[in-house]
């Protein structure tokens, strides 16, 4: 059986990778292949880390993000996101052929969702004593910090190098990318700090199969819409939305915004839903609207979670979730030291992101989706 390590850069579009700044990543996919592919939709990290390790997409697996639409209640709703996936990761059957496994996260969650087979398992977010013992490491950073990536990057150099473990996975945050664009010097200095671990996991094992992938992307949102709002005004009065998830940022209104939203219609909207179509495909702030069919087809969406249409926001906007509020979020100019103000995902202009492998079970042009990975590993 041969080793496999798969590694998500959380938020790590193209742009965040060079030659200059990443030489390592270059490096590596010299010995293997990079290339683009697609995250699923939405872009958003639980539906991600799921369909990469599932080798699924949403319509299969189910998830979708946290936020559900009840149609009884006309309420949005939390869905329970610690809970398990109901099929196999690549994590589950690899245990069930006897393999060793590890799973190590910045995120709790992400360990709590998908290490019910791992006989290793840390999260930068609740560490056990016992485990950074193990590990010779000190105590993580906090979750929300430029240094967390790095932790659990060394963390899994430290774990490859004391105990070969057979299967791997691991998973940093995107702290750095919400808050700094590819070009900031931050993000430069980041990114070398990243590729730095990258090339010293690589190089305690160049047979182990190995794959780095971004997740999803992030880019910079600079007008946000209240789209149920605007569609009453356009004369729909009766549209409810569903974000299927939400991103909160600790401005001063404590903004929630998302760069995807799921249309429940009234009867009296069903009538004129071409009409519908139409108004939503003229707004400068709308990629692409689908009806429910074709979004299940096309982004490989469950029927439940769809509604009666899906809308995506077009690059430098994102929508609402609260629309309640009478305020707009304050968007200023900021020292490269702070960052961009909200850098965001969730859309289709995140979609687009790095897959760099090295020992790969298929050539290159087998992989278009990041889900790939696993796919073709549960082909075996």
């Amino acid at each position: 059986m041969k080793k496999l390590l798969i590694i998500v850069i959380e938020g790590c579009s193209l742009e965040y990778i060079s030659l200059e700044n990443t030489p390592n990543i270059y490096r590596i996919a010299k010995a293997g292949f990079c290339k683009c592919v697609k995250a699923a939709i939405p872009t958003i990290n639980m539906v991600n880390h799921t369909t990469i390790l599932t080798g699924k997409f949403p319509c299969d697996h189910h998830v979708t993000g946290n936020l559900t639409y009840n149609l009884q209640t006309g309420q949005l709703q939390e869905v329970n996101e610690s809970g398990f996936v109901p099929m196999d990761t690549i994590m589950d059957v690899k245990h069930n052929l006897g393999a060793s496994t590890a799973l190590l996260s910045v995120s709790n969650q992400v360990l709590e969702r998908f290490g019910r087979h791992v006989d290793f398992g840390v999260s930068v977010e609740k560490p056990k004593d016992i485990l950074l013992n193990f590990l010779g490491i000190s105590e993580p950073p906090a979750k929300e910090s430029l240094l967390a990536s790095l932790w659990i990057l060394d963390a899994c150099y430290r774990l490859l190098k004391k105990n070969s473990m057979d299967v791997v996975y691991c998973a940093t945050n995107d702290y750095m990318m919400r808050h700094y664009g590819p070009d900031s010097q931050i993000a430069l200095r980041h990114m070398r700090k990243i590729d730095e671990w990258l090339g010293k996991i690589f190089d305690l094992d160049h047979d182990r199969e190995i794959y780095i992938t971004g997740g999803y992307g992030i880019n910079r949102k600079s007008s946000f819409i209240p789209l149920k709002k605007t569609l009453a005004e356009k004369g729909y009065p009766g549209i409810r939305t569903n974000p299927l998830y939400k991103d909160v940022y600790e401005t001063e209104n404590h903004q929630v915004v998302a760069g995807i939203q799921t249309i429940y219609v009234d009867e009296m909207d069903q009538i004129r839903s071409l009409e519908l179509l139409h108004t939503l495909e003229e707004l400068d702030f709308v990629d692409v609207v689908s009806t429910k069919e074709e979004a299940m087809k096309r982004f490989n969406l469950p029927g439940e979670s769809v509604g009666d249409f899906v809308v995506f926001a077009a690059e430098g906007y994102a929508f609402l979730v609260d629309e309640t509020s009478n305020e707009m979020p304050a968007i200023e100019e900021k020292e490269e030291e702070i960052g961009d103000f909200i850098r965001t995902n969730g859309s289709l202009q995140e979609r687009a992101v790095p897959l760099i492998a090295v020992n790969a079970k298929e050539v290159a042009e087998k992989y278009r989706y990041s889900r790939d990975i696993v796919k073709i590993l549960m082909e075996e």
